[in-house]
């Protein structure tokens, strides 16, 4: 299959661009939204925060998910070294295969964050502004941030594997 140049850049270009905006999110909020939020907010207030951040930044994400999904495979296809779906013949191909895994996980990590986490944490949050107590909101936040940096981890892992198929 044969891309024009030009369209290939673009695919590029949007590929780097949701690269970009999923990571440095993960980044942002890892180290410095979060830590610095923990240090001065309750965690009612703390909750409520992540909760709005959570509104801007999900969306984000899962776009730009599917945005590198999309133009991943783009690129896949238009490279020499591709020879075929699970195919492991070159260093390029071992390297794509491990990103793909670890992409994996990162999808894996998110989904749960978005779906599981986020609103358990938002249920605590509501049950202590009512005067429910909320046990269980300082084990979720541990589990949280524990997540999102293991989230960044892998995010940094995919940047080195796609490194390392470029200098293949």
């Amino acid at each position: 299959m044969s891309i024009p140049y030009w369209a290939l850049s673009i695919i590029y270009w949007l590929h780097m661009l949701a690269t970009i905006t999923w990571i440095g999110g993960l980044a942002a909020l890892a180290l410095l939204v979060l830590p610095a939020a923990r240090t001065v907010l309750e965690a009612p207030l703390y909750a409520r925060l992540l909760e709005a951040v959570q509104r801007r930044l999900d969306p984000l994400g899962w776009l730009s998910l599917a945005v590198l999904v999309g133009t991943g495979m783009f690129q896949m296809s238009a490279n020499p070294n591709y020879q075929g779906f699970l195919a492991v013949a070159n260093r390029w191909a071992a390297a794509i295969l491990a990103k793909h895994l670890v992409f994996l996980g990162m999808i894996i990590a998110s989904a749960y964050m978005t779906w599981g986490l986020l609103p358990a944490l938002r249920r605590e949050a509501l049950r202590a502004s009512h005067g429910l107590g909320a046990a269980g909101i300082g084990r979720l936040q541990r589990r949280q941030r524990m997540l999102l940096t293991l989230n960044l981890v892998l995010g940094l892992i995919v940047l080195l594997l796609t490194a390392l198929a470029r200098a293949a």
